[in-house]
């Protein structure tokens, strides 16, 4: 009797225990088959993508992303961003948002990467005038010119904060390599692009390479000729506000010769107007 009855309590136990791992099996495969289904794919760079490039259905991949948290912008088909110039350089696997995509209509190349308002102008360098090839695309430049003007050679600032948007017909480098090219593309104003057209014709141009995140206006004076090579006044002098001045050169005598007889005399006289001069 004591044995049917512990039979029959380990027979009602197994099943117990097979009825819950049968449950606990059938939440997994939900939450499984859930999981699953709060996944969606977003159009991301299936490799290295260049500035202004048109994008084609090889350039791009689909990757795996959870619901609701896809960057605002961002595609679920290729097809939305195939034939569409990118604006900013991408890298492998980043997530292609409609902010960096050009319109259809824009075309691709150059073009695409000027803002509505702004000009690009290219101006003749050297190694010297692009700073050793140091320029490169997405450097941020100041235009200096010097040439002649009312009061003799003067070299001023003309633009600050003008970024570089190709370097001959490169719109981008490697790894901050520097970039040798005959031309240097500017993004400016079109005021701006006034200034430097008329800079490259009437004087000679220079190039200086700002740090990128210096958005400090400068505003430095322009540097004359004819006070570039002067020598500072002694300090006393500046400290009272003038500068020294030579002293005057002393006052010249004139000589009489006197004949006594036969003694003859040189005396050595001073002009009246010299006298008063002389303190």
């Amino acid at each position: 009797m004591n044995r049917n009855r512990v039979l029959l309590g380990l027979g009602g136990a197994l099943l117990v225990a097979f009825m819950a791992s049968g449950y606990v099996y059938r939440q997994l495969q939900q939450a499984g088959a859930g999981q699953a289904a709060r996944q969606v794919q977003v159009v991301v760079a299936g490799g290295a993508l260049k500035l202004g490039q048109r994008l084609t259905a090889d350039d791009l991949t689909l990757l795996e992303w959870p619901v609701g948290r896809q960057p605002p912008g961002s595609f679920a088909r290729l097809e939305d961003c195939v034939g569409r110039a990118l604006i900013v350089p991408l890298v492998q696997d980043e997530v292609v948002l409609d902010q960096e995509l050009a319109k259809r209509e824009a075309g691709a190349g150059l073009p695409v990467s000027i803002p509505e308002g702004m000009r690009a102008m290219s101006v003749g360098v050297d190694d010297v005038v692009a700073v050793a090839g140091f320029v490169t695309p997405g450097t941020t430049v100041d235009v200096l010119v010097t040439g002649i003007g009312p009061a003799g050679p003067v070299t001023r600032t003309i633009l600050e904060h003008l970024r570089v948007l190709a370097v001959g017909q490169e719109l981008q480098t490697e790894n901050g390599k520097p970039q040798t090219a005959p031309v240097v593309t500017l993004l400016v104003s079109p005021e701006d692009g006034e200034k430097l057209t008329l800079a490259s014709a009437e004087g000679k141009i220079h190039l200086a390479l700002r740090n990128t995140v210096d958005v400090t206006d400068a505003n430095p004076g322009p540097v004359y000729g004819s006070t570039l090579f002067q020598g500072k006044a002694p300090a006393a002098a500046v400290r009272r506000g003038v500068v020294a001045r030579a002293s005057a050169p002393p006052p010249v005598p004139f000589t009489v010769q006197v004949i006594r007889g036969d003694k003859i005399e040189t005396q050595t006289f001073l002009d009246d107007r010299l006298k008063q001069a002389v303190p």
